[in-house]
Order: structure tokens, then C-alpha cells, then sequence
């Protein structure tokens, strides 16, 4: 599945006025119950939260959870969820995301039908009503995401589902702009899902086609335009570095482009997004231990699609060109051999070394393309692109190698506010020595050393003289457990940071 089936409403009635079959309320580290209006839910529990607040077994940490009993017909139970010394601003809004992410699998596995969540205690830790209310609505979504549309044993599946969820204001006017709020949360979130479905899901049923299948769809429902480039365009457009790689499968390859135009004469922000649907590594064949990770090698090419598609639905004011070369990177008899020369679009030669470096190859020719198609006013690229950027940063942080600050800049404010965060990485023209080819203009990978600087430098060949920023997901691609709004499987990373920074372009 992607976005849950959980419907997520604004109501801005006292909550003590309204009715639900589980009263959740946040509560910060150190407040005992004091304030006015948990000395009215204390009530509720016949004083079990002061009395359970003051005793220690209540102390607002981050995550901690408490059933309490009521004497409340309006309320079948209540939840106190601690939210820590949650801080004001973006900074607590992060923090509160994941605690409400792990509790929404928390409040899932308890059948919670309908909740109702006491938004107060929340706003005025974070000092946004508009804030807490994007930050509740995401966690939500992002949280109770799961991948089992597989799964034909229902005991893999869970058991409940969380139903109706209401944010109560607490008498707050249900202003146009928390409502926004409310909306962009659910895009965010559930652009984040469609692309980890994309990603997730088996490599024999996300092949080129059906990826370009979905991004068609995906355009349909979200009003932007697109274009599929078959394996013959690519040839009429001279793309010689995508079309070795997709040369030893009998998937066609589909170059997808995609525009979304409402900023006016404004200059597009182009996405380019690796779309590898499965890589064997070529003739340079990858050891077989963990290959079936290899599906998550279109995370760019998802991420780019999903990108798009949030912008449209939240009608941002800007001109968005994304394009995701999709193919396999197969072993075969026609497939590219270590030691070929292939020609991009722009006309660089490329000595291929290594077949299994073959998403800088598909990269050259869409960052190639996008500059074709008129100057961009940046190019961001994403891509599963290396494991030595794993092997550099783990999996907390994307690796990110820049031309220009002021775009770098821009990128670390928006993952500011999504806490997908970031790290530039070094691009000096000393490492470009090390993908100097003796008999083309550049070749494909520049050693072990440094690998993922020298594959930045590879894609910056290409690019020209438009502000660029290549961000490398591999390390971040996926998680192995289920923490904060992270779910096993694809993390969906950086589509919200991506939206965050096209809304602040524009």
C-alpha cells in the first residue's frame, strides 16, 4: 500500500466538547499536569495524570506513552504521549514528526478506530499551529506507511488499521492556512509513499515500462505534463551513454520527461533521477550477496516522479523539468564492455571502465537533455550512486556535491525543515585527474579512491555552466527497522526536501 487509509480532519471545538474512542494528549517533559487544560483531562481520569505526574510514572520523555482509565463517556480511553523538551520552531517540529510517526503504529496495533489527538499542549511547544498541524498530518502518513501488497498470509499483514483521525485546535480558528497546512502534510507524506512504493516493489514488477506506466498515471491525476523517449529516440538524439547501459537487457529502456509549468517566464529547476530498475553491475558483474537490493537503484528516477507530482498537487508557483532515464543494467551479449567507448548527447566521449558505474552514464545524458531543452535555473540530480557514500556518511545524512553555495544553501534550509539532512562534500578540480582517459575525453570511474567525488566530477562534466547539485542517496536509500517516520524498506529520500526547496525557489 502507499498513503494509509486513514482519514485525517480539522476541528477547532474545544476538545473536551468533542467525542472519539481515544483521547490522545501530548504532554511535555517536566509539566506535571498543571495547566489548565490538563487539569480538565486530569479530571477525565478520575486525577490519574497528576497524580501518576507527580509520582514519576509520568514525565513527558520523548515517546513515552501512558493508557490512562476515564470516567468519560465521550472517550473510550486516553493516551498522555510524552513529547520531550520538545523546542520551539522547526527544530521541535522535527522532533515531534518521529514520536508521532512511532506512535501511530503504536495506536494502529491498539484498534484505535477513532482519535482524537489534543493539538494545544503541541502548538504551543512548537509555537505554530500551522507547523504542528503539517507536522502531525505527515507523521501520520509517513508512519503508517507498509509495504505488504504481496503478502497473502494475513498474519504478515496487521491485524487493525487506524481510522479516523481528528486534530483538534482546542478553539483555534480553523483558518484557511492551517487547512493548508493540513494539505501540504498529506502531499508531503504521500508523495513520500508513491515513491517507496515505486522503489520497494520487486524489480520484475518495476520494469522501465511499468515505472513509465505509473509516472503516465501519476501525470494524469496530478495535471502535469509528460513524454516517454523510446529507445529509438534516444538513438535519433545521439543519448550513447544511457543507451550502454540499457544495451544488455531486453527491457526497453524509457526515458522519462516531465514538465509541470506554473512560474510564469521563470526558467525550469530541472530533477534528474538515476532510474536503474535493476542492476546486476553488467559484465562487471556485482557479487550476489544482497543483489536483490538492486531494485531500490531507481530510488532517483522515484524520487523525481513523486517530487513532481507534489508540486502539482499543491499548485506551487514554479516551472519543474524532471526527467528519469530508466533501464536495466544487464549482463548479455550485447551488453557494453569494460574498455568501450560511448558517446553522450553533448557529444563527450566516455571510456567505460566499469559496467557496474553506470548511473553517471544514464545521469550525462538527462542532465544532456535537460540543457537541450533551454538553460535550467539549477540542476538537481538524485541518485543511488555510490557506496562509498554510505561507507562516508552511513545512513544518517545525503552527500551532496555543489557548483555554487547559494544553491547549496538553499538545498540545506529545505532538508532543515524535513530533517533529511544534509552533507557538502569536497568537488576540487584535483579529483577530476583521476577520470582522465588515455583514449576518450573522460572515463566512467576514476579508481577506489575517493569514488564518490570522482563519480560527482564525472556528472559535473556534463552540466556546463548551470548551478548543479548532485545528491547521492545510497547511504539513505532504505532502512532495515521501523524508527520515527522511517518505515523497513524504502525511506522515500529527500522527496519532501525537494518540494520544501522548489516551494522556497519558486
Amino acid at each position: 500500500m502507499s498513503t494509509p487509509q486513514t482519514s485525517i480532519e480539522i476541528n477547532n471545538q474545544p476538545v473536551l466538547d468533542l467525542s472519539a474512542d481515544t483521547l490522545l494528549v501530548p504532554i511535555r517533559e517536566g509539566d506535571k499536569g498543571k495547566s489548565g487544560f490538563l487539569q480538565d483531562v486530569d479530571k477525565l481520569t478520575g486525577g490519574a495524570l497528576q497524580t501518576l505526574s507527580l509520582s514519576g510514572v509520568i514525565t513527558g520523555q520523548s515517546g513515552e506513552l501512558t493508557w490512562l482509565p476515564t470516567t468519560a463517556s465521550a472517550f473510550g480511553r486516553i493516551a498522555v504521549v510524552g513529547i520531550g523538551s520538545v523546542d520551539n520552531g522547526i527544530s521541535g517540529a522535527n522532533t515531534a514528526r518521529d514520536i508521532f510517526a512511532t506512535l501511530s503504529r503504536q495506536l494502529r496495533s491498539r484498534d484505535a478506530k477513532t482519535v482524537l489527538i489534543a493539538m494545544e499542549p503541541l502548538t504551543n511547544a512548537i509555537g505554530s499551529a500551522e507547523l504542528a498541524t503539517q507536522t502531525v498530518t505527515e507523521a501520520l502518513v509517513l508512519g503508517l506507511y507498509r509495504f505488504d501488497k504481496h503478502h497473502t498470509n494475513k498474519k504478515d499483514i496487521p491485524k487493525y488499521s487506524l481510522g479516523q483521525v481528528t486534530l483538534a485546535l482546542g478553539g483555534r480558528r480553523a483558518a484557511r492556512a492551517i487547512e493548508n497546512a493540513r494539505a501540504k502534510g498529506m502531499a508531503l507524506g504521500s508523495a513520500t509513499n508513491f515513491a517507496r512504493d515505486l522503489a520497494n516493489t520487486p524489480a520484475n514488477l518495476m520494469t522501465p515500462t511499468i515505472i513509465a506506466e505509473k509516472a503516465r498515471e501519476l501525470a494524469e491525476t496530478k495535471g502535469f505534463e509528460i513524454e516517454i523517449l523510446e529507445k529509438s529516440d534516444a538513438q535519433r538524439l545521439g543519448m550513447g551513454s544511457y543507451l550502454s547501459v540499457a544495451s544488455g537487457s531486453h527491457q526497453p529502456p524509457k526515458f522519462i520527461v516531465m514538465r509541470y509549468k506554473n512560474g510564469g517566464r521563470k526558467a525550469n529547476v530541472a530533477l534528474v533521477g538515476k532510474g536503474i530498475t535493476f542492476d546486476t553491475g553488467g559484465i562487471s558483474l556485482k557479487p550476489p550477496g544482497g543483489m536483490e537490493a538492486m531494485k531500490y537503484d531507481m530510488t532517483g528516477a522515484a524520487t523525481v516522479i513523486a517530487t513532481i507530482g507534489a508540486v502539482a498537487e499543491l499548485g506551487l508557483e514554479a516551472n519543474v523539468l524532471a526527467i528519469a532515464p530508466c533501464t536495466e543494467n544487464m549482463p548479455g551479449g550485447s551488453a557494453t564492455k569494460p574498455g568501450d567507448v560511448v558517446y553522450a548527447m553533448d557529444g563527450q566521449s566516455i571510456e567505460v571502465i566499469n559496467t557496474d558505474a553506470e548511473g553517471r552514464l544514464v545521469l550525462a545524458d538527462g542532465i544532456a537533455y535537460a540543457r537541450s531543452l533551454g538553460k535550467p535555473s539549477a540542476i538537481i540530480d538524485v541518485a543511488t550512486l555510490t557506496g562509498a557514500m554510505g561507507v562516508a556518511l552511513g545512513d544518517y545524512r545525503i552527500g551532496v556535491f555543489s557548483n555554487q553555495d547559494a544553491l547549496f544553501r538553499q538545498l540545506e534550509q529545505a532538508s532543515a525543515k524535513t530533517n533529511e539532512l544534509l552533507w557538502r562534500m569536497p568537488i576540487d578540480d584535483y579529483y577530476g585527474k583521476q577520470i582522465k582517459s588515455d583514449v576518450a575525453d573522460i572515463k566512467n570511474t576514476g579508481g577506489r579512491l575517493a569514488g564518490s567525488i570522482t563519480a560527482a566530477k564525472f556528472i559535473e562534466a556534463f552540466v556546463g555552466d548551470v548551478p548543479w547539485a548532485h545528491l547521492d542517496i545510497a547511504g539513505v536509500m532504505a532502512a532495515n527497522n521501523d524508527r520515527g517516520i522511517k518505515v523497513k524498506g524504502s525511506n522515500g529520500t529527500p522527496v519532501r526536501s525537494l518540494v520544501e526547496f522548489i516551494a522556497a525557489r519558486g
